[in-house]
């Protein structure tokens, strides 16, 4: 598998979609940041900016981006014969998944580097990180863990497709599919116990008392949404984006049971694929 990796380590670093999104994630950083800093000069209010509310903005397009890498870089393996080929020459199928696994990981985590670095310059208007050394590194560890989980979601589909135009399809699909459901689930987590309306008074318009959010969801619904929202890679995302983790260990082994079951079915089909 070490003459795989190398090829593909030697594809990459030649290959225009990967340096399209690691430039655009790094200039997408840069700008996002710079105008977090000018938003952050220009409020007169007493409210403190940090570098915390905004570095994570990646969490959500991450996905986005492993999903596009990796169904342009793997999409031409057939048509190309380089599967094939690969076999002919005495490498093993398991050899052939796992190092497109391993790529599509690491060149997705170099991808999400170029954000944590572009990130950075916010720093001198910023300062650096509120919620300390150890917190950040356990949001970098779920971020690392949930673009394993997606590597290897997008792997299967990436082996599995023989038709590349069809492979960036049904993955761009399902990523946005997910990322509905998960904003959907998270939305209804958000709905408030109580609500107040407006009334029109003799005074003018007044609040009304609370009354119970008829939209609020209570019992075993909720726990059942949080674990949705915990389990999913775009749930993550969005429980990372507004700094809302507090099942830390369920996110961490959720991205190992989909990254592990992903890879384990798809390796399976793949050994059974006709590849003529």
């Amino acid at each position: 598998m070490n003459k795989l990796l190398r090829s593909n380590f030697s594809r990459l670093w030649k290959n225009k979609i990967f340096w399209l999104c690691t430039g655009t994630m790094l200039l997408y950083a840069v700008m996002y940041m710079l105008h977090a800093c000018r938003q952050a000069a220009a409020d007169p209010s007493e409210y403190q900016y940090t570098i915390d509310k905004y570095y994570f903005q990646f969490s959500l397009s991450i996905g986005f981006f492993c999903t596009l890498f990796g169904s342009m870089f793997f999409g031409t393996e057939y048509s190309d014969g380089t599967i094939r080929n690969k076999m002919i020459v005495g490498h093993t199928r398991t050899g052939i998944y796992m190092a497109s696994l391993i790529t599509t990981f690491a060149a997705t985590l170099l991808i999400m580097s170029a954000w944590l670095i572009g990130a950075l310059v916010a720093v001198p208007a910023l300062g650096f990180w509120k919620i300390g050394v150890l917190r950040l590194l356990l949001f970098l560890l779920i971020s690392v863990l949930f673009v394993l989980a997606y590597s290897a979601v997008f792997t299967t589909i990436n082996m599995l497709s023989s038709n590349k135009a069809l492979t960036v399809l049904i993955s761009i699909l399902l990523f946005l599919g997910l990322l509905v459901f998960a904003s959907m689930i998270y939305n209804g987590l958000s709905e408030p116990e109580m609500i107040s309306g407006v009334l029109i008074t003799q005074n003018g318009l007044e609040m009304a008392e609370p009354s119970p959010n008829p939209n609020y969801i209570t019992g075993v619904k909720r726990e059942i949404y949080d674990f949705i929202i915990d389990f999913l890679p775009t749930g993550q995302g969005l429980r990372l984006l507004r700094l809302e983790i507090t099942h830390p260990v369920r996110m961490l082994v959720s991205s190992l049971f989909i990254t592990v079951t992903a890879t384990a079915s798809g390796l399976a089909a793949f050994k059974k694929k006709n590849l003529k």
